[in-house]
C-alpha cells in the first residue's frame, strides 16, 4: 500500500501521501493521514491544548509512513523527538543515533517491532527537517538520497519517475509532489486519493 513522496526545495521539505489502506485485494480510503508534523518536547496532548492552538507553531519535523498504520500511529502519538534535533551540528549522525534509538524504543514499547534471528525490524517512513530528507528503512538504517527527492511505498518507482520528469518543468514543489502521487494512483492499485501535502522549513 501507499505512496509517500518527499521533496527538498529552497530549504523547505515538502511531503505528500495518499489515503489507501490495503489488505490483500481489499482497499479502503482512510480518514487518518499518513503525513504529519512533530515538534521537540511536544505530544499529541499538548498539541490539542486550546492554549497551544492560539500560538503559531513552526513545525520541526514532517513525517510520512508506509508499512503499517499501527506503526504510523505510534510514531505520531508516542514518539518523543530527542532533545537537540533542532540544532544538532551533525544532523545525519544525530538521526543515526539519537533519533533511531527513540524510534526503536517507541515501536518496541508499542508492541510493533519484530525480532527474528536476533535481527530487529521496524517499518519504512520518510522524515523531513531542516531542509533535509531522510528515509528510514525496515532495518532502521537512515538513508539520504543524493537527489532532492525520495519516495516509499508500493507507488515508489512511479512517483520517482514523475519527480525526475518534472524536475525542469518550472512547477511549484507542491505541484510536483501532487503529480507524483497522481502518477502512482494511476498505475498502482494500492494508492488512492485524497492526497495530503505538508511542508516544513
Amino acid at each position: 500500500m501507499t505512496c509517500i513522496v518527499g521533496l527538498v526545495d529552497d530549504g523547505a521539505v515538502y511531503m505528500g501521501g495518499d489515503s489507501a489502506g490495503v489488505l490483500g485485494l481489499s482497499i479502503e480510503v482512510r480518514a487518518d493521514e499518513k503525513v504529519f508534523y512533530l515538534n521537540e518536547k511536544s505530544s499529541w496532548r499538548t498539541r490539542l491544548d486550546p492554549r497551544e492552538l492560539l500560538k503559531p507553531v513552526r513545525h520541526l519535523v514532517v513525517m510520512g509512513f508506509t508499512s503499517s498504520f499501527r506503526m504510523g500511529q505510534l510514531l505520531q502519538y508516542n514518539l518523543k523527538l530527542p532533545n537537540g534535533m533542532a540544532n544538532a551540528k551533525d544532523l545525519y549522525g544525530f538521526m543515526v543515533t539519537d533519533f533511531i534509538s527513540a524510534v526503536r524504543a517507541t515501536l518496541k514499547e508499542g508492541g510493533y517491532s519484530k525480532v527474528s534471528d536476533n535481527v530487529e525490524e521496524g517499518g519504512t517512513f520518510l522524515v523531513g527537517l531542516r531542509g533535509r530528507l531522510f528515509c528510514i528503512e525496515d532495518d532502521f538504517q537512515v538513508g539520504e538520497n543524493i537527489e532532492s527527492y525520495h519516495a516509499v511505498g508500493c507507488g515508489r518507482d512511479l512517483a520517482l519517475g514523475s519527480m525526475y520528469a518534472t524536475g525542469k518543468m518550472g512547477l511549484s514543489p507542491r505541484e510536483r509532489v501532487h503529480l507524483a502521487l497522481e502518477a502512482a494512483e494511476t498505475w498502482s492499485a494500492g494508492v488512492r486519493q485524497p492526497f495530503v501535502i505538508k511542508s516544513v522549513k
